[in-house]
């Protein structure tokens, strides 16, 4: 299975791409990734450098795959910084699909409880009205749930609602639980699961300061779903592993994701956490 990822990259730590190829090839998956940035590492660090590069280059590197290989099983995409690059993902989207029942996961990126937004102001109507429509599986996190569906998320029967509002298969993060666990939700038209984790120090109330996570959770659950688990085994299995890679970066003093040093548990997870319905 070819997955084509459309994200950006860090030369230093774990985010987009750089947080997504990795998983997904210790998956077993085939990846093709096409670069939205070229950094020296993220942007939330005091010091960074590097290109981000135009749409029509992205367009031009995606172009020439698709003529090199046009066979695709996955588009996944992450943060968009430009409407510009929202066009080549929906062109790109769109081409795929008129071809092939390709799965489309988006990570609608946008913000968190915490710090709202950090995107341009048209990005949000952008994942709503032109990409979202496209996509099988969307992975936002509870408030991105609630400013993309204008639906209140205050509890798991609410998120549930405004979650099926917006796609037939959504993973919601960083659920806020009340207490010292977070959740992760998965929805489809008919059923939803739940589970919690417990929250690791230095993750903050609903969204934490764990850069690079979502691009990690999103590849996670695609690479699952690629490979035909169920709903509530692709949850299980993404929480968990994910939980493990933050404990472990926490546990050896790191402010970036220890995904090498941590690889196993994207296959076997050292600890289990199990959903329930609801």
């Amino acid at each position: 299975m070819a997955v084509l990822s459309i994200q950006s990259h860090v030369t230093y730590g774990h985010v987009g791409n750089s947080a997504a190829v990795f998983p997904l090839q210790r998956a077993g998956l085939e990846v093709w990734p096409v670069n939205t940035v070229n950094f020296s590492n993220h942007t939330e660090c005091p010091d960074w450098g590097g290109p981000a590069f135009p749409a029509s280059t992205v367009r031009d590197i995606i172009d020439a795959t698709f003529a090199r290989q046009p066979d695709i099983d996955a588009v996944l995409t992450g943060y968009l910084g430009t409407p510009e690059l929202a066009d080549v993902v929906i062109d790109t989207v769109s081409r795929v699909k008129d071809s092939s029942d390709a799965l489309f996961a988006c990570d609608p990126v946008i913000g968190n409880a915490i710090y709202g937004s950090f995107v341009a102001d048209d990005i949000p109507g952008v994942f709503r009205d032109e990409l979202i429509p496209l996509a099988d599986v969307i992975t936002p996190n509870q408030w991105e749930v609630a400013l993309l569906s204008g639906m209140p998320c205050t509890d798991l029967e609410s998120t549930i609602a405004a979650a099926r509002s917006l796609c037939s298969t959504v993973l919601v993060t960083s659920v806020d639980t009340g207490d010292a666990n977070i959740g992760m939700l998965a929805v489809d038209p008919d059923n939803a699961y739940f589970l919690t984790t417990p929250r690791v120090p230095g993750q903050q109330v609903a969204g934490g300061k764990v850069v690079g996570a979502g691009d990690l959770t999103t590849s996670l659950f695609t690479s699952h779903l690629l490979r035909g688990a169920s709903l509530p085994d692709a949850l299980e299995a993404t929480a968990s592993a994910v939980f493990d890679v933050i404990y472990a970066s926490h546990a050896a003093g790191s402010d970036e994701l220890q995904l090498v040093q941590n690889q196993d548990v994207f296959v076997h997870p050292r600890r289990q956490f199990r959903a329930y319905p609801c």
